[in-house]
């Protein structure tokens, strides 16, 4: 590690760090020492989830001139890689926005780390390339059968990164996430996006009175109550693991794939139940048709990241999940003053707006 050059664990460049998963990993590396520089062209993330003191570079991962001046002025050890698009729905209606976002930026960037002599990277995948899978829990050497071009771009991504750490001095890790939830229990970070499809998110909306319903997609599943069963796992849990396989790295671990979950799944009622319990009342939902290609439970097999990385995730409870994400959104009118996105109504702090300002002087960092 670099301890000596930056007076830190060393310093690391985090594509996507605007995010919702990304911005809770920075808060979880600047804890544990790292000196962070965040890269996000903003087209999803939010300034308002990039903390003070922390440096921000406006524009796309996919443009290599960019990304190698970024990478000539912070000279990072590492790259951690969330940058990308994140949709299922979406991906079905615009599948070269996905091949793009995902997978041809992504072979960009890997080109341009190794241009600049960075030879480690953290990459965030996900469950969907198991597609609907036919054995439950899911380890990492269940079948990759990805069903929408989400999933298919980040398993592509996977693979070159295999191929490119077999044919260059180039190691890394893939994380893939089950379904991630919650907010930072400290309040420093949370969902802000709108129309959300994620679960929790929707759920706690409707607990903090941000919505006046939802809908339950199908409830003739063949789990205990009919409806789909998921694996959650805390985004702060998950920013953890983030940092865990980043150290992992700088001790000189080989390149490896890892399932992030807590191998314990809930149904879309237990959730609404579970909220309803901490909001003091039910919460009301209608009954929805099945959405295709949605599995009736998906739960890991996190094994593989607990003995490698001794990765001991601290939240694995629905009811921290849930208490946080509810905290969160309710914390959001709070702030904005009327009941609409956070991020879209906030006045921005100085050294946010001044973030802001360098956005518009340089539109071609977009």
């Amino acid at each position: 590690m670099s301890k000596d050059r930056y007076g830190s664990a060393g310093r690391v460049v985090v594509t996507g760090g605007a995010g919702y998963i990304g911005s809770h990993a920075v808060l979880a590396l600047r804890d544990a020492g790292w000196d962070v520089v965040i890269v996000d062209d903003l087209s999803t993330g939010s300034l308002h989830l990039v903390p003070r003191g922390v440096p921000l570079r406006i524009g796309n991962i996919g443009n290599s001139a960019f990304m190698a001046t970024v990478f000539a002025e912070t000279r990072p050890d590492a790259v951690v890689h969330f940058a990308g698009s994140i949709s299922v729905p979406e991906s079905v209606e615009r599948p070269l926005k996905y091949y793009n976002n995902n997978f041809a930026a992504s072979c960009r960037l890997v080109e341009t780390c190794l241009a600049a002599g960075i030879d480690k990277l953290i990459f965030s995948s996900t469950a969907a390339v198991y597609g609907i899978p036919e054995v439950q829990p899911v380890t990492e050497d269940s079948p990759l059968r990805p069903i929408n071009p989400y999933g298919r771009s980040k398993l592509m991504t996977e693979e070159m990164l295999k191929d490119t750490a077999a044919a260059n001095p180039f190691r890394y890790v893939a994380l893939r996430y089950f379904n991630v939830a919650g907010a930072d229990p400290k309040g420093r970070a949370g969902q802000v996006v709108k129309n959300s499809t994620n679960l929790i998110k929707v759920v706690s909306e409707l607990a903090a009175g941000r919505r006046p319903g939802m809908t339950v997609y199908g409830d003739d599943y063949a789990t205990t109550d009919g409806t789909c069963i998921r694996d959650f796992i805390h985004v702060s849990d998950l920013a953890e693991a983030h940092v865990a396989a980043l150290t992992y790295l700088m001790n000189g671990g080989a390149s490896d794939v890892m399932n992030c979950g807590y191998g314990e799944g809930y149904s879309v009622k237990s959730v609404l139940r579970e909220a309803g319990r901490i909001s003091g009342h039910a919460l009301p939902y209608t009954m929805g048709a099945r959405r295709a290609g949605d599995p009736a439970q998906v739960i890991s097999d996190p094994s593989r990241i607990r003995e490698r990385l001794s990765w001991s995730p601290r939240y694995a409870n629905l009811d921290l999940i849930l208490r946080s994400a509810i905290a969160w959104e309710k914390s959001l009118p709070v702030l904005a003053g009327r009941e609409e996105d956070a991020a879209n109504v906030v006045p921005l702090a100085p050294h946010l707006a001044a973030m802001s300002r360098v956005a518009r002087i340089h539109p071609t960092l977009q």
